[in-house]
Order: structure tokens, then C-alpha cells, then sequence
């Protein structure tokens, strides 16, 4: 199946933050704890360039999910080195979709001059963790219980792969 990578419009910010929040609740994605507001998300989808896109994803002319890439630490010595965030409606979870979109995030960051591509991922999160190791991403980092998510602290895991 063939993914449509298409640069996000301010328009779309609204769906890309009800997609967001969709996955809040499962506390397996994200540190958020409560729904993110529209407005909220205003400065993050504006650091977002050219060098940082920020794609809504299409599959068939519908949009599935979003992926964006982003600094790494935001310091010039780590330009080479960018994180990938992949985010897929609940409709399409579950569907291979998430295999798909990183394989092409991949082939655009190459394409960008980016290196090393980083995921941070919740150690607890095994389908994702599952995920990047079959895309070649291997654990560079654990961060042991630096997050609290109802009571539990929870670690987070760095994936890291050279694709450079």
C-alpha cells in the first residue's frame, strides 16, 4: 500500500491533536496525563520545518495517522540526529499501518541528512518497542522509572538507529 506524506497545514492541527489524545488514556504512548488542547500545541507545531516536518499520513486519499521529526536536544552539534513520533487513528491501529509509516519516515529522513533516528518509547509500550526492532532500531538508552503514570513509575526506552 502506498502512504501519502503530505506537510501539515495549521487546519489540520485540530485532528492532529484529537489523534493525540485519543492515545492518552492507554498510558502506553505518551506522558501527557489529560487531554492537550488545540491551543497547546500551537508552539510545537510551529517548530516544525522544512528540516522538522510535520506529515499527515494518507492511505486510499484517507488520513490514517501523523508522524513528525524533531531535534534531539535542540543544541547545532546534534543536527544529524532527530526523533520520530508516529501517531495512528484509532481506526488503523493494530493493521500494520505503524510498520509502513516508519519505514517511509525512514526513507525521509535519509533524504533529510539526518543520520541517527531516535524513538523514545515507554518500556512497557512492547508493540512499539517491537515495532522499531523490526525496523532495525536497537535499545541505545533505558531511562529506569524517570515517569510516574498512575502510581507507577515507568521507564523509557531510546531506540536508536544509524540509517547514514
Amino acid at each position: 500500500m502506498q502512504l501519502n506524506f503530505i506537510t501539515a497545514a495549521i487546519d489540520d492541527l485540530p485532528w492532529i491533536t484529537e489523534v493525540y489524545n485519543s492515545i492518552i488514556a492507554g498510558r502506553m504512548v505518551t506522558a501527557d496525563m489529560e487531554p492537550v488542547s488545540v491551543e497547546s500545541k500551537l508552539p510545537w507545531f510551529h517548530e516544525h520545518d522544512d528540516s522538522r516536518p510535520l506529515w499527515v499520513v494518507e492511505a486510499d486519499g484517507q488520513r490514517i495517522g501523523w508522524a513528525s521529526l524533531q531535534d534531539f536536544y535542540g543544541r547545532p552539534a546534534y543536527r544529524i540526529t532527530a526523533e520520530v513520533s508516529i501517531y495512528l487513528d484509532e481506526a488503523v491501529r493494530g493493521k500494520g499501518f505503524g510498520k509502513l509509516v516508519l519505514q517511509q519516515a525512514i526513507e525521509k529522513s535519509l533524504e533529510l541528512g539526518i543520520e541517527n533516528l531516535l524513538g523514545f518509547i515507554f518500556e512497557h509500550n512492547i508493540p512499539s518497542i517491537n515495532l522499531f526492532e523490526k525496523a532495525g532500531f536497537q535499545r541505545w538508552a533505558v531511562m529506569h522509572g524517570i515517569a510516574v503514570l498512575d502510581g507507577i513509575h515507568r521507564s523509557l526506552v531510546i531506540m536508536g538507529k544509524k540509517i547514514q
